[in-house]
């Protein structure tokens, strides 16, 4: 069974040219250390998770999306490049950068991922769990979209 809170929350890119907010359930921010998240966030991507449908758009004017893999893309201000979005192909749920979430958020950070893709010049912190690879226990999934 996975664990998550219903959230109301907002959030921006850094010069505001994309606002956002979102009501439902989130699932407590996941820190990704991949090769891809790395790169496309400058350190390692830490982010929670909404349904899409609960994710509205206030302004976007400076949204630009990024086919990152074959599975999925990146969302981003092409103003001020603040990296805001990961959206897998298909799957109806979009991850929101903790960074880009206005406090107070009410998540906390339970887990790292690709850890064997972390880079040298960090240490993990302990307590939060950890995995090598790239799968999100099921604790902290949110459930597949239905109907």
């Amino acid at each position: 069974m996975s664990e998550q809170i219903t959230v109301k929350g907002t959030g921006a890119c850094a010069c505001g040219a994309v606002r956002f907010e979102f009501d439902g359930p989130a699932r407590p921010v996941i820190a990704c250390h991949c090769n891809t998240c790395r790169r496309t966030s400058g350190h390692y991507w830490a982010s929670t998770q909404v349904y899409e449908r609960d994710l509205k758009m206030i302004a976007d004017a400076g949204l630009k999306w990024f086919r990152s893999s074959d599975f999925a893309r990146r969302g981003f201000c092409g103003e001020c490049g603040s990296s805001l979005f990961f959206q897998p192909d298909d799957s109806g749920r979009v991850s929101i950068a903790g960074g880009a979430l206005d406090a107070p958020t009410g998540l906390r950070l339970t887990e790292h991922i690709g850890t064997a893709e972390a880079g040298d010049y960090y240490q993990i912190e302990s307590g939060p769990d950890q995995s090598a690879g790239m799968e999100i226990s099921e604790r902290w999934r949110l459930p597949p979209v239905t109907g």
